[in-house]
Parts: C-alpha cells; sequence; structure tokens
C-alpha cells in the first residue's frame, strides 16, 4: 500500500519559460473574450439591468407617494456613460467564474494533488459568498437605506417648497456599485481567514484572543465602505461578525494539527 506522501505528486512536466509564458497568454485571452463577450450582451442589456438595479428605489417610491417619479442625468453624456458603467459591472460579475478557472487551469498543474483538494473547496466558495453579500445589499439593505435618506423629504403645504429627491442616474449607479461591491468582498473574509489558517499563518486561538479588536474593526470598515448612515453600516458590520465567528470555526478544522512525537 502506498503512502500518502507518495501519492502526492505533482501532474505536471517541466516546461520552458516560454511555454508558460505562451501558456500565460492563452489564458489571458480567453478571460479576456469572456469579459468581452459578456461587455457585450450586457450593454444590449444595459437598460433593464439599470432598472433592475433601481427597483428597490422605484418600490419605495411608489410607496411613498403613488405617483410618478423620474431620474435625471445633467450632462449629456452621462446616461451613455452610466450604461458603459453598467455593462462593464454585469461583464466582470458575469465573466468572473471563467477567469477563475483559467487562473485554476494555469496554476493547478504546478500544485500537489493534496493543494488541490485543499484549494478546489475555496475556489468555488468565492462566488458564492460574493452573491451572497451582494444579495444581501439589493434585497436587505437598499429598501431599508432608501427609505430612511427618503424620510428627509419635505411634502408640499402651504406656504412651504416641497424637497424631493431628483436622482442623478451616475451617481445613483456609484452608490449601488460600491454597496453591492463592499458587501461581496466583505463576505470574502472567510475564504481568505481559512486559507491563511490552512498554510499556518493564524490559527484559531488567535482569532478567538483577537476577537473584541476584530469586531471593532468590522465596524470600522462598514462605517468606510458604506454610506453615512447608521442603516448600511450595521447592516454590513452585523454580518461581518458573524462570518468572523464562522471563520473560527472553520480556522479550527483546518489549521494543521500539531505532530505527536
Amino acid at each position: 500500500m502506498a503512502k500518502p506522501e507518495e501519492e502526492d505528486t505533482i501532474d505536471d512536466k517541466p516546461m520552458p519559460l516560454l511555454e508558460h509564458l505562451v501558456e500565460l497568454r492563452k489564458r489571458l485571452m480567453w478571460s479576456l473574450l469572456s469579459f468581452v463577450i459578456a461587455f457585450a450582451v450586457c450593454y444590449y442589456f444595459s437598460k433593464q439591468i439599470y432598472m433592475f438595479l433601481a427597483q428597490p428605489l422605484a418600490d419605495i417610491l411608489q410607496q411613498k407617494t403613488g405617483g410618478e417619479r423620474r431620474m435625471i442625468f445633467t450632462a449629456l453624456t452621462e446616461a451613455f456613460f452610466t450604461y458603459l458603467k453598467v455593462a462593464m459591472f454585469g461583464a466582470a460579475f458575469i465573466s468572473f467564474p471563467v477567469a477563475a478557472s483559467q487562473l485554476w487551469l494555469f496554476v493547478a498543474p504546478g500544485l500537489y494533488r493534496s493543494e488541490k483538494r485543499a484549494l478546489l473547496p475555496f475556489l468555488a466558495a468565492t462566488p458564492v459568498l460574493f452573491l451572497l453579500g451582494a444579495s444581501l445589499a439589493y434585497y436587505f439593505i437598499f429598501p431599508l437605506a432608501w427609505r430612511f435618506f427618503l424620510s428627509f423629504e419635505v411634502p408640499a403645504t402651504a406656504g412651504n417648497l416641497p424637497i424631493q429627491l431628483e436622482a442623478k442616474v451616475s451617481e445613483y449607479l456609484g452608490l449601488v456599485m460600491k454597496l453591492i461591491f463592499a458587501f461581496g468582498i466583505a463576505f470574502e473574509m472567510p475564504v481568505a481567514l481559512t486559507l491563511l489558517a490552512k498554510v499556518g499563518i493564524i490559527s484559531a486561538a488567535a482569532l478567538r484572543r483577537h476577537r473584541r479588536y476584530a469586531y471593532v474593526g468590522m465596524f470600522v470598515i462598514a462605517a468606510v465602505l458604506t454610506p453615512p448612515d447608521i442603516i448600511s453600516q450595521l447592516g454590513l458590520a452585523i454580518p461581518l461578525i458573524g462570518l468572523y465567528e464562522i471563520s473560527v470555526l472553520m480556522a479550527a478544522w483546518v489549521q494543521p494539527k500539531p505532530v505527536e512525537e
């Protein structure tokens, strides 16, 4: 029966530097091609994608006023560049699995079998966690935050001028993209911490020991990445604390065990 150490081999053959560069070029070309195709498709549907991103605001405005409300653009090219940004945003999201798989195909031949088995779950979890974070922002944070900001509107009354929101399309997109990326990237924390524990850089004991400082750091990160309202900040900080606790459990599970003498 073969020992595990003998089975843990690298499924690769020696290659000169030029062949590695050719292989890297091939992987980059496939990644770029997937992005270009996704960009073309997303630009064709850019108006529909933008309407999807604006739907939480539209729903709240409909509930609040029951009348016609609008979004505006104040520069001649603003709407065009906004749709370009929408297409790039959608293309990056759609083509990420292809780019990740191409990176894996380039790196995997140089890894041991045990390293491949260890990394594959993290590679699969990365887009799933990003999607969970983005979904939390879209379906939970957006309605609460937009309702909070719209509470500062002033209705028209006798002797008063009304104060109403007329959101710019580019500013709204910028805020939405910032929140989606902030929540999506923040939800990658378990992947990062578990990988660090896997290679022995950190330990579950260290994560537990520095828990109080980590909690403070979560609120600082939330304050930096989200708009200056308590709803968005708590909406990011509280899930981050939960993800940190999950990371502690995952780190204890995957960290190298002490060698028994």
